[in-house]
């Protein structure tokens, strides 16, 4: 009788320890997600985008950067301010609040990822800020060439000859010798 009192009382005491972790879990899970979206996206979610933890992604406006310590507010464009689309593009004000300054790579028209919650304000309450480069790849303006590149219809230049043929094309170009330590 006295065994299985205790396996009794063991039985309880584990399915307590079960159910709070499952309860620990399922309620970490659920505040832990978060959704992606567009920011033409957002703005159709409705009573939703009040309600969940979101991931906006979009372009930052040039010169619209208010930076005091940690805390940031921007304006997200939905596309790039060198686009023909840039000046339909929906806009959304974000603010930062995060405990660590916004990344080096946050600047006017780079990509940024938000993640925090939409108020009901109209501005983005961000705790997340991640951004990639600011446009160095954006597309070449007609006529400006790249360096080591060639326009369509000229050649590349030659290099100089020395004279000898076979050491024009099999020389490595010439180095100066370095400095001994």
């Amino acid at each position: 009788m006295k065994t299985s009192s205790n396996n009794l009382r063991i039985g309880i005491a584990v399915a307590v320890i079960l159910g709070t972790i499952g309860w620990l879990a399922w309620s970490g899970y659920g505040s832990a997600k978060s959704y992606y979206v567009t920011i033409a996206e957002l703005g159709h979610m409705g009573d939703k985008a009040y309600k969940s933890n979101l991931r906006v992604e979009g372009f930052v406006q040039p010169g619209s950067i208010e930076q005091t310590g940690t805390h940031v507010t921007f304006v997200l464009n939905e596309f790039e301010s060198h686009s023909p689309k840039a000046a339909s593009g929906r806009l959304l004000k974000v603010t930062y609040n995060g405990t660590e300054p916004p990344p080096d790579t946050f600047k006017d028209d780079s990509q940024a990822l938000a993640e925090g919650t939409y108020g009901r304000d109209g501005v983005f309450h961000a705790n997340v800020l991640q951004a990639k480069c600011a446009s160095k790849y954006a597309p070449v303006a007609p006529g400006s060439a790249q360096p080591g590149s060639t326009q369509p219809g000229s050649t590349p230049a030659a290099p100089a000859a020395s004279g000898n043929p076979r050491a024009d094309a099999t020389a490595p170009a010439a180095s100066t010798p370095a400095a001994a330590n």
